[in-house]
């Protein structure tokens, strides 16, 4: 069983190695051209940023996972709290995926 710990640390390596767009713009954008490949959003992201990132994610085909808060997810990116992140590259997508699947 994979923890919310283990997402962050998961995270926390996709942003070294350059696999990761932050912030609301940016995902979006990313979304938008297909370059996103998975999004996650912070439990406690706002209502309009969840819709808006759900509605888009659902019309362009692209996976959304939430999980953790948003200063989570940004002490884990050694950045300030963040509500949105995109993975834009397949293999650590699917990665992510698979291990929430429990595969």
């Amino acid at each position: 069983m994979i923890t919310n710990n283990d997402i962050l640390n998961f995270l926390g390596l996709a942003r070294r190695a350059g696999k990761l767009v932050l912030g609301r713009e940016q995902c979006l954008a990313a979304v938008r051209k297909k370059k996103a490949k998975l999004v996650v959003l912070a439990g406690n992201a706002a209502y309009l940023t969840r819709k808006e990132f759900t509605d888009k994610c659902r019309y362009y085909g692209v996976p959304l996972f939430e999980t953790g808060t948003k200063e989570e997810i940004g002490k884990a990116l050694g950045k300030q709290p963040l509500s949105v992140i995109a993975f834009i590259d397949e293999s650590f997508a699917a990665g992510l995926l698979k291990r929430l699947q429990g595969n």
